[in-house]
């Protein structure tokens, strides 16, 4: 069994319906995991998805903040949806596939501006978040499972455009990335983007700050696909939709894509 999965924070799914729906129609993956829905389940117009051919899905979601989706064309079942750092908010799905993979699907905290958790609580509960997700696949230590999610955290000096001032700016500071890596080291996790695409500057999110995202590139690699030691060599094709930054109205991430033959 082939199939494609992709990963976008969408930045609200019913404002953005039309982009998912044009991204559905134009790729067809055969599971899409959305971030950042910013919608109740019951408000999630899966009926346009459905007609699409995604039948399936299994979602978290509050009113106007955070919330977390997965589409999917292949049957799955609800299998968890954990409160990690036990912040209330709907930022984890999981849902198992026929063919027994389950996938989990993340919506980190973003950790605002200071990264200073006496100064900043948003940033103190992302630290905590990440550690839950770290104990947790500690504890839990996960088989035949991918990952994927807005993580809002560019791990590799190549994940951003300026590594040295990026130092201090939260997603790339030296405590969020040493705790991503003990994150992925927890539950031996690979990086399948990076498996497939080793060396060089890589992005999934440029700011809606930015007059012109393009041409000044200052992007990060913020969002994530990873999967268990014993799926990860059936990854492959791993892709960044970085022209889907410049569609109308869009969200400030690109979906990530790979495809697994299992």
């Amino acid at each position: 069994m082939t199939f494609t999965l992709a990963t976008w924070n969408i930045n609200s799914v019913r404002l953005r319906e039309g982009l998912v729906a044009k991204l559905l129609s134009e790729e067809s993956p055969d599971v899409l995991c959305l971030q950042e829905c910013k919608s109740p389940v019951d408000k999630i117009p899966t009926e346009a998805f459905s007609a699409l051919g995604y039948r399936h899905m299994a979602a978290r979601g509050q009113k106007g903040y955070n919330g977390v989706a997965i589409l999917s064309k292949l049957p799955l079942k609800e299998v968890a949806a954990f409160d990690f750092a036990d912040l209330g908010h709907a930022r984890h799905i999981a849902a198992e596939l026929e063919n027994g993979v389950t996938i989990h699907n993340f919506y980190v905290p973003a950790g605002g501006d200071i990264p200073d958790r006496e100064a900043n609580e948003k940033f103190g509960q992302k630290l905590d978040f990440v550690a839950a997700m770290r104990d947790w696949a500690h504890r839990e230590a996960p088989k035949k499972s991918i990952l994927v999610g807005d993580l809002n955290i560019a791990p590799r000096e190549d994940d951003v455009w300026n590594h040295k001032q990026l130092l201090k700016i939260v997603s790339h500071t030296p405590v969020e990335t040493n705790l991503l890596n003990d994150a992925i080291a927890a539950g031996n996790w690979v990086d399948v983007t990076r498996q497939d695409i080793p060396d060089g500057l890589l992005y999934s999110w440029w700011s809606y700050r930015s007059p012109d995202w393009d041409a000044a590139d200052k992007g990060r690699r913020l969002d994530h696909v990873w999967a268990t030691p014993d799926i990860s060599n059936a990854a492959h094709g791993s892709r960044v939709l970085r022209a889907a930054r410049a569609w109308e109205q869009p969200s400030d991430h690109a979906p990530v894509f790979a495809t697994f033959d299992l």
